[in-house]
């Protein structure tokens, strides 16, 4: 059914005036709402993504904490555990350890770390 009813809107993307026919028009032109319903669903993936990282950080903030109660509860540590403690990337690590600046045995084709020996100002 037509009707003749004209109102005065408000185009949701180029935010002109326009007569709308319908009540549930929203733009102005087929371009406007073309181009709405682009940056409608943009929006939204942007929101999810940072739904996701926010989620991302939460759970790897948890991970980390989890594994510094781990690391605190041991004496020997492996070369990623070490490289987590002393807040430097395991291949920072590994030059310290073969220039001979941090002590560290190899056990097999690992690195073990004595935590007492890396961080000797430090009680665990």
């Amino acid at each position: 059914m037509s009707s003749n009813m004209q109102i005065l809107k408000v185009c949701e993307y180029c935010k002109k005036d326009f007569i709308a026919k319908k009540t549930t028009s929203a733009c102005c032109s087929d371009n406007c709402a073309k181009m709405f319903y682009k940056k409608r669903k943009r929006d939204e993936k942007i929101k999810i993504a940072e739904v996701k990282t926010d989620t991302i950080k939460i759970l790897s903030a948890a991970k980390v904490e989890d594994e510094f109660k781990i690391i605190n509860a041991k004496q020997f540590l492996t070369l990623t555990e070490a490289a987590l403690l002393l807040n430097v990337s395991p291949l920072t690590l590994r030059r310290w350890t073969l220039a001979k600046q941090i002590a560290a045995s190899k056990s097999g084709k690992k690195w073990i770390f004595d935590k007492t020996l890396i961080m000797p100002h430090k009680r665990f």
